[in-house]
């Protein structure tokens, strides 16, 4: 009888010199191994998986992974799937890692509308709709989970309705809460167009945080103390969502995860918010700035709360973008991974060093690039 790859990897390991070592020796060198194979390991021993299974390995272990090697990228593409029960064809999301194991997950939801990715934080990426229940997964374990409708979403469907799609909408937040290890999809946006009052009306925020112990959203009181600029996607960072707010000239605005609160951290490094997109870049939180065809990344130093300059681009080599590009990841040797806004926009590699540009891939279908840890972990 042909014996499966996990009973001979345990049986392998049972009889080897792996059980003379103290067991918190075992657990560095475990740290060190890629996600995959730890899944497997987990059926070595149950002392080895309530080790691999427990949240202070977890959490070690991304920690390893970041210090081992840089990011992956994630793709996330929309492909079409056979039909889904009696709501007709279904969408299917797929993502795939750009630079590592090549690994694929498919989610399928419903047809009805366009997907969006919120971004990835420690192993988990969120992809919501503005129509059906969004999805939380971690494509390296292929654990995931939906989870539904904002009051926010219900809002924007009913103004969708009335006034069709022809203005801005924030997108959806995702982060961790880094005391607690608690990931929060959260929603801030304004009250303009949804409340009653005419113009004259001050434009006030609502936040929606969704608790995923209880299932349900709730609404965080006081929201932020300005109104935010809903062209500009919300990045995480080190346990906190950061916005761009919609005055003149344009504020940094925060929301700890932990104590669900607001505070306002400095003056954007420029007034005209039309051309900047926002990211993380080197576990920095970082702006960048289309000047003509030159594109600058700002890079904020927390310390003494000032804006210093990263590094700057020719765009012209990479063809005529309507927006600044969005940095993704900068990746080994100094290498800047980088896409237009558009969700058909090719991704090229900026050597910061050469200044040259490679490309990358052009996308076949609407898709979306994140920066990516594998992890462990599940919501």
């Amino acid at each position: 009888m042909k014996r499966s790859r996990k009973q001979s990897l345990a049986e392998n390991l049972d009889t080897s010199l792996w059980k003379l070592l103290p067991h918190d020796v075992v657990e560095v060198i475990l740290e060190c191994v890629p996600v995959k194979p730890l899944l497997r390991l987990r059926s070595v021993s149950k002392k080895w998986k309530l080790t691999i299974d427990s949240p202070g390995f977890k959490e070690r272990q991304l920690i390893r992974r970041r210090q081992l090697r840089g990011p992956d990228v994630l793709i996330m593409r929309l492909s079409y799937d056979r039909p889904v029960g009696r709501e007709g064809r279904g969408r299917k999301v797929v993502l795939s890692a750009a630079s590592a194991s090549r690994r694929r997950i498919g989610w399928n939801v419903s047809y009805t509308c366009g997907m969006f990715c919120a971004g990835s934080c420690d192993g988990l990426v969120c992809v919501y709709c503005l129509y059906v229940d969004s999805i939380v997964g971690n494509p390296a374990t292929g654990w995931h989970r939906s989870f539904p409708l904002s009051n926010y979403q219900g809002l924007l469907i009913q103004r969708f309705k009335r006034e069709g799609s022809d203005f801005p909408w924030p997108s959806l937040g995702f982060g961790r809460d880094k005391l607690s290890g608690t990931f929060k999809p959260v929603w801030l946006y304004n009250s303009s167009g949804f409340v009653l009052g005419g113009a004259d009306k001050a434009v006030v925020t609502y936040c929606e945080v969704f608790d995923f112990s209880t299932n349900a959203w709730r609404y965080v009181v006081p929201a932020s103390p300005y109104p935010i600029n809903a062209y500009h996607k919300p990045v995480h960072l080190d346990g906190s969502l950061y916005w761009l707010t919609e005055s003149e000239p344009p504020l940094l605005l925060s929301f700890d995860l932990h104590t669900e609160t607001f505070q306002v951290i400095c003056k954007a490094p420029f007034a005209d918010p039309r051309h900047i997109t926002m990211c993380v870049l080197h576990n920095r939180l970082c702006l960048s700035e289309q000047k003509d065809l030159t594109q600058v990344i700002w890079s904020f130093d927390s310390s003494d709360k000032t804006w210093n300059t990263l590094c700057s681009f020719d765009l012209n080599p990479t063809g005529d973008f309507a927006a600044p590009l969005l940095p993704i990841a900068i990746l080994d040797k100094g290498q800047l991974l980088l896409q237009g806004r558009a969700s058909m926009d090719p991704l090229v590699i900026h050597d910061l060093h050469y200044r040259s540009y490679d490309l990358l891939c052009t996308p076949k279908s609407p898709s979306g690039s994140v920066y990516y840890f594998e992890s462990l972990f599940s919501a």
